[in-house]
């Protein structure tokens, strides 16, 4: 796909016809009106939802907490959680359940975790009780290989491939160099199976240009992570410095380009690296300049809102937005509508619930759990 600018879109506001948001806003946006309602709030940092199979919400805190959101009621915390490192950008991250969940009770979560070398991402596999309360049978599946100081930048969100294998996304923990270093699981996309092995498809299975659970390498800090339910491919979104967000389709092998390329500059407005392209490295599919700082991704594949099917939307928390991409048939993104800006405080996770109703959760103190669904439809 050709790399498109922000600046080639026509973007647009959303305008709020309101009711209060502890009831539910009504949204106009460029296709459907939608119904904006608040399941939760008391969240303290959430930064992802999944659901269960009764349709009760799962939730992580970035302190070091998990809940589950029922009836409008959020639980105590699950026992069972790993202490983890909640300093900076550390602490909790994703939780995603194991395709089978309804019969193994499994999931996996990733989680900033200190030790004497300082800190780094780790992703566990565990089993959620029957009766809720508990995480048993707690078990690392991956451990970045080099724990370093520092509280920025871990990543991480997982995606399930469907063969079940993982793949997790680990940021550059603030040194930039470590991303163009293949013997470093720093600024790369993790893939490995379920229980830690090695997938026999990965690109340096035998550990010698790379580590071998190593997938694709030169990301930043990717936050967003999810697989296209209609074409199976691997898509992640991440942060630049200033400037320079972009979407990539990360591919066995490949290189994208941080810090050599990239289209942000340093905080101090310096240039960084080499320029926006060079020989052997990948282009985005898109960046953002201004940044937004893409929380996490989705590719929109449900019922409830046909004219976005294929539609990516990124949670965006500086702006406190949701961004809906939009696609021709050859898949090159040619708009951006900009969702709910402002209105409800910085978007941390977005994914679409098995109705094709958003789920969103908000990263603040006071933070929400929201769900977006179609004002037209039984809604009121």
């Amino acid at each position: 796909m050709k790399r498109t600018s922000a600046f080639h879109f026509a973007a647009a506001l959303i305008v709020f016809a309101a009711t209060s948001a502890d009831a539910a806003d009504t949204v106009n946006t460029q296709g459907p009106t939608v119904r904006v309602e608040k399941l939760a709030d008391g969240l303290e940092h959430p930064w992802a939802v999944e659901v269960l199979p009764d349709g009760a919400y799962l939730v992580t805190e970035r302190p070091g907490r998990m809940r589950i959101v029922r009836d409008g009621k959020v639980s105590d915390p699950i026992g069972g959680v790993p202490k983890v490192s909640d300093r900076g950008q550390g602490g909790l991250m994703d939780v995603a359940l194991a395709p089978d969940f309804a019969t193994s009770r499994i999931l996996y979560f990733t989680a900033a975790i200190a030790s004497g070398q300082g800190s780094g991402t780790e992703a566990f596999s565990a089993t959620l009780s029957a009766d809720e309360k508990q995480l048993e049978a707690v078990t690392p599946v991956f451990t970045m290989r080099r724990f370093t100081p520092g509280n920025i930048q871990y990543g991480s969100r997982i995606a399930i491939a469907p063969d079940g294998s993982l793949f997790i996304s680990v940021g550059d923990r603030g040194d930039r160099d470590r991303s163009q270093d293949w013997k470093d699981d720093a600024g790369s996309i993790i893939h490995i199976n379920a229980d830690g092995s090695i997938p026999a498809d990965n690109p340096f299975r035998d550990g010698g240009k790379a580590l071998p659970e190593i997938w694709s390498k030169g990301h930043r800090n990717p936050q967003g992570i999810t697989f296209d339910a209609k074409d199976g491919k691997l898509y992640t979104v991440e942060h630049g410095a200033r400037g320079g967000d972009e979407i990539n389709q990360p591919e066995a092998g490949k290189n994208y380009g941080w810090p050599i390329i990239t289209y942000g500059r340093d905080y101090s407005g310096a240039e960084i690296g080499e320029g926006t392209a060079k020989e052997g490295l990948e282009q985005p599919l898109h960046y953002w300049d201004p940044s937004i700082a893409p929380g996490a991704l989705v590719v929109y594949r449900g019922a409830m809102f046909p004219e976005w099917d294929g539609n990516f939307l990124v949670a965006a928390l500086k702006f406190q937005l949701l961004s809906r991409m939009q696609r021709d048939g050859s898949g090159a993104f040619v708009a951006e509508e900009r969702l709910f800006e402002g209105e409800y405080g910085r978007i941390r996770d977005v994914i679409v619930a098995p109705d094709g109703a958003l789920l969103m959760v908000t990263d603040e103190d006071n933070g929400a759990l929201l769900r977006i669904s179609r004002a037209e439809a039984n809604n009121g």
